[in-house]
């Protein structure tokens, strides 16, 4: 499952979180929703957001359980963006972004089974500028429900189809 933006949109992003390392990844948990950091993949955004993991931790517990997430972004802007995951293990493409800081990091190696990548496919993205508070834009996947989603205020809505 992979959705397209369109690539103003995606360059826009691109530009605003590809030099934050980490984010905060939101999940939800029977208790209620859970944030913790994680180090964003050095890869270039394409729509979706990539994050190491292993199976046996909670987040994977409770991904498997609501693929509803929110990963947060702050440097020089602040960015959240809403999406949906997916457990990938492939080996190919976790070699691919692993690294030794993941090594020391994750105390293990790429080709570990209980290791995974958590794909996060974005449907909506919302940033504010610092020093700009006017500059508010949110952009919205309809790729569910096909509604349309009015901005109020400051915020500005930017229609993107799948294709």
């Amino acid at each position: 499952m992979s959705n397209k933006l369109k690539q103003e949109e995606i360059e826009t992003l691109r530009e605003l979180i590809k030099n934050i390392d980490i984010a905060m990844l939101t999940t939800k948990s029977e208790e209620g929703l859970v944030s913790r950091p994680m180090k964003t993949q050095e890869v270039e955004f394409d729509g979706d957001l990539w994050f190491f993991t292993k199976k046996q931790t909670s987040k994977y517990e409770e991904i498997s359980h609501d693929s509803d997430v929110n990963v947060a972004y702050v440097g020089k802007s602040y960015v959240s963006v809403r999406g949906k995951t997916e457990i990938v293990e492939d080996l190919a493409k976790k070699k691919e972004y692993w690294s030794k800081a993941h090594e020391k990091i994750m105390q293990t190696t790429y080709d570990d089974p209980d290791l995974v990548l958590i794909k996060i496919i974005a449907e909506a993205a919302e940033y504010w500028e610092t020093g700009s508070i006017t500059k508010n834009i949110a952009f919205l996947y309809k790729r569910m429900t096909g509604q349309s989603s009015k901005s109020i205020d400051i915020n500005e809505t930017v229609e993107l189809n799948k294709k």
